[in-house]
């Protein structure tokens, strides 16, 4: 009677995601390349391992050392930058691994954990540095990527526990685990990095090409005025795709220097920064008698959980509860930012009632009882 093992089942599901992550994308991304390189080696552990077929013992080793190596460039290009020359590199490991099965099958033992844990390490120590180490991250989904990257880094160091406990099981003399180990730890963690690289939160679009950053760094102040000037000018923050790369692209300053100048003069990371802009637009946005739904597509946000998640933090409660608390203010103050950007460029034609503070749920009942001053800071 034919059966069907947990790494068939976890091989046609991965294999069913990678299709239709194609056929959105109309390409094969980086992202589609890792979702497709873990259901073959699903496949391919369930024919070695439970059908028994010839060859996939010898095949199985050489397929499992492409998945770290095209998971740590999957982080690269979707968190970090566009790929590189350099990024051939990576593929020594998949053919020191075939030197290995061909010269000293032993070496294997050793290669294949070093390579998960190292690269998985690699992962976490990046991804744990959050959102501004991260320059083609969508800046709208502030650290959720980083956090995603951490669970992919801990799975494929997880993966390499499972060559210690399968030599654990034969000295101990508990072979019959064998199975079970390559399942949980092999398998499992295969289905963990394929279905978290399918996460709306990790950009899977062509990054831009790289231009030349600044050589010469600006002191702040005049990094932040030049930055403050361009977002009342040109208003980048209501692109959805904005990444930090992008930003400082057209700034023309290298993504670092960017993200320490706005870290040292607001006390938030640029993800924060723009999405507090953001957060503004869509106030007032709200306030000229626009639905939520509108208000959050015209703002830069394309998906509601981020909107409603940056809008508590910013305002103090979500969008309905604020609606109905400054139901009865007719405007918002001018953002900071904004209003000193206009008084160095009157031809800015920036109006209250387009841009505004932020305002907070508990300030709308003192504000209710004062004028409101356009220029209020």
């Amino acid at each position: 009677m034919p059966t069907l093992p947990i790494p068939v089942f976890v091989g046609l599901l991965l294999a069913f995601a990678c299709l239709r992550l194609f056929a959105d994308q109309r390409r094969l991304s980086i992202l589609g390349l890792l979702l497709a390189l873990c259901a073959a080696q699903s496949f391919i552990i369930a024919l070695a391992q439970h059908y028994t077929v010839p060859g996939m013992r010898w095949v199985q080793p050489v397929s499992a050392a492409l998945v770290p190596p095209v998971a740590w460039l999957a982080y690269v290009v979707t968190a970090l930058r566009p790929a590189a020359r350099g990024d051939l590199l990576h593929g020594l490991v998949p053919l020191a691994a075939v030197a290995a099965l061909l010269v000293a099958p032993a070496f294997l033992d050793v290669l294949l954990p070093a390579a998960f844990v190292g690269y998985g390490i690699a992962i976490l120590m990046q991804a744990l540095r959050g959102a501004d180490a991260q320059p083609q991250a969508l800046l709208a989904h502030d650290n959720l990527p980083a956090r995603i990257w951490l669970v992919i880094g801990a799975a494929l160091v997880a993966s390499a526990l499972s060559d210690v406990l399968i030599v654990l099981a034969q000295v101990t003399g508990r072979a019959e685990a064998r199975g079970w180990i390559i399942t949980v730890f092999s398998v499992g963690n295969l289905l963990l990095i394929g279905l978290f690289a399918l996460s709306p939160y990790l950009r899977t679009e062509q990054p831009e090409v790289k231009e030349p950053d600044e050589e010469t760094p600006e002191p702040d102040t005049e990094l932040w005025e030049r930055l403050q000037a361009f977002m009342a000018r040109e208003r980048p923050y209501l692109d959805p795709n904005l990444t930090l790369a992008q930003l400082a692209r057209k700034l023309r300053v290298s993504p670092k220097a960017l993200s320490t100048t706005i870290n040292r003069s607001t006390g938030e990371n640029v993800s924060r920064f723009v999405n507090a802009e953001r957060i503004r637009h869509a106030q007032s946005r709200l306030l000229h008698g626009e639905t939520v739904t509108e208000a959050m597509l015209a703002s830069g946000f394309n998906t509601k959980s981020n909107f409603n998640r940056e809008f508590l933090r910013i305002a103090g409660a979500s969008p309905s509860d604020w609606m109905e608390a400054s139901s009865t203010i007719a405007e918002v103050n001018t953002s900071p930012f904004l209003a000193s950007a206009v008084d160095r460029n009157p031809a800015a034609e920036l109006s209250s009632n387009e841009e505004g503070n932020a305002i907070r749920a508990p300030d709308l009942a003192a504000r209710r009882q004062r004028p409101t001053n356009s220029t209020e800071n």
